[in-house]
């Protein structure tokens, strides 16, 4: 399994956009391209660096297409 990065936009709550950028065999090397990629965005929040592991490029995009779910925050979480 290989680790993904991907830069994901939102037009719209509904849609998301994934971009693929690159894929890596060792985590440490997606980590820091990942990393090095998150410090160049603005900080508006538009644009998203996600690394994802999974078996190939079409399961890392499903993955990230998913729906979850927020957390739920406990009081004494916070």
């Amino acid at each position: 399994m290989h680790y993904y990065v991907f830069k994901i936009t939102e037009p719209t709550p509904v849609v998301k956009n994934c971009e693929y950028l690159d894929k890596f065999e060792v985590f440490k090397e997606a980590k820091n391209y990942a990393r090095s990629l998150r410090a160049e965005l603005p900080l508006n929040g538009a644009v998203t660096i996600k690394m994802i592991h999974a078996a190939n490029q079409l399961q890392a995009e499903e993955l990230l297409q998913e729906k979850r779910e927020k957390t739920i925050v406990m009081e004494w979480e916070k």
